[in-house]
């Protein structure tokens, strides 16, 4: 059986390359990406190769790189560009094959196994891809070709920018064995931390190392860790128009102040409630587990959820049931600087609604959902703010929320 033929396409400095486009003079200094200061955004998001040398990191505070580059210009995310040419590179894809899985929205894998005939060799379609993306758009591209997901992925984080790098079963132990665990996707802190303990600090060490004693050490992601060491992976790629299943939806946002009072953080909760429940909804989705994530302004973070009795996709529902994982969980009067509220259990429809006590909530539920779905009518026809709850419409945490959702979107 012959080996399958996959590529792994990653845009270079993606972020930073599109704001380049419209800015070319921003190609000769050190320039960087970043989330608004203003409004507690202040990370990295992406920067070019110039700031790149300076030791500047994605995720890092912009007063971080500011130490290590006082010179660096920072702009502010497109996010609407970097949709548009994202789009415009998956339709270059598409043109050498229609299995092409997005695996971000700078990145994606293709099968190229069966464009062969037509289009030549692996290498010679990563050539063509890259040279037409470079001129079409004016955009490079870092590409691994390999026989699985896993190793092409690992090929184009080998080598950047604008390189194509080949792994095969004949050379994938000479470059990938002696590269650090750590470069390995899925390999967090924790899992590295834990490997590493393990005597395990390459690559190459951890395809050496019994499968089982990776089980009993990490679990079940130890066997998966070391088959993709392994070159063992066969993960299919997906078609173009393949539709990945929602396991979880959720809404979260960092504030533009802390939220101290109730009022604040009620306002809050029944905002990313609305903005959820639209989004469950319009996908037709009902979950039975909230989860709520909150930080405090030291960046500390507690994550806790709950299963219903019932499954739903009401606003209504989402915000009570937040409120009271809140309040259960976090000290009264402790400044919030972000909350995310998720609904996920998505595969269990609503069969326990059938269940008699909930018989009188599922029908007070019905008046409740014919309301909420008419507000959503009138949103899609005349905009998010052509109608909000009253309690809420005067805050300044809702008008932030909904700039800030406006911009997200």
């Amino acid at each position: 059986m012959c080996d399958r033929v996959i590529l792994h396409c990653d845009m270079n400095n993606f972020f930073a390359s599109v704001e380049c486009l419209s800015r070319p003079e921003l190609k000769g200094v050190p320039m960087a990406v970043a989330g608004s200061e203003d409004d507690r955004h202040g990370i990295i998001l992406a920067k070019n190769n110039i700031a790149k040398k300076y030791g500047i990191v994605t995720a890092e505070t912009v007063w971080q790189a500011k130490k290590k580059c006082p010179d660096l210009i920072l702009v502010p995310p497109h996010y609407e560009r970097y949709s548009y040419y994202s789009k415009v590179i998956n339709e270059i894809y598409s043109r050498f094959t229609d299995m092409v899985e997005p695996f971000s929205i700078d990145e994606s894998w293709l099968d190229v196994t069966g464009s062969r005939l037509l289009f030549g060799s692996g290498e010679e379609i990563a050539k063509k891809i890259s040279d037409i993306a470079k001129k079409e758009t004016g955009l490079t591209m870092s590409i691994g070709v390999s026989f699985n997901k896993f190793f092409a992925k690992m090929g184009s984080d080998y080598k950047k920018p604008d390189a194509i790098t080949v792994i095969t079963r004949d050379n994938y132990k000479d470059i990938l064995y002696p590269l650090p665990v750590g470069d390995m996707i899925f390999v967090g802190k924790s899992t590295l931390a834990r490997l590493n303990t393990l005597g395990i600090h390459t690559i190459g060490d951890l395809a050496e190392t019994d499968v089982e004693i990776l089980k009993k050490a990490i679990g079940k992601s130890g066997e998966s860790l070391w088959e993709n060491a392994n070159g063992l992976d066969e993960t299919p790629v997906m078609r173009i128009d393949y539709q990945r299943e929602e396991k979880s939806m959720g809404n979260g946002i960092t504030f533009r102040r802390d939220l101290e009072t109730e009022e604040d953080i009620r306002a809050a909760i029944v905002m990313l409630s609305d903005s959820l429940s639209m989004k469950l909804r319009k996908r037709e989705l009902k979950g039975n587990i909230i989860k709520i994530d909150i930080k405090d302004t030291g960046l500390k973070k507690i994550t806790r959820q709950k299963k219903l009795d019932y499954s739903t996709y009401l606003k209504s529902d989402i915000a009570e049931e937040s409120l009271k994982l809140l309040h259960a969980n976090w000290k009264t009067g402790t400044p919030i600087r972000h909350i995310t509220v998720t609904m996920s259990g998505f595969d269990e429809d609503e069969k326990l609604q059938q269940l008699s006590f909930f018989e009188q909530k599922k029908k007070s539920n019905e008046k409740t959902l014919r309301m909420e779905k008419s507000i959503d009518v009138i949103r899609g026809r005349f905009g998010m703010d052509s109608i909000a709850f009253g309690s809420n419409v005067d805050t300044d945490i809702v008008r932030n929320l909904k700039k800030d959702n406006d911009n997200e979107d």
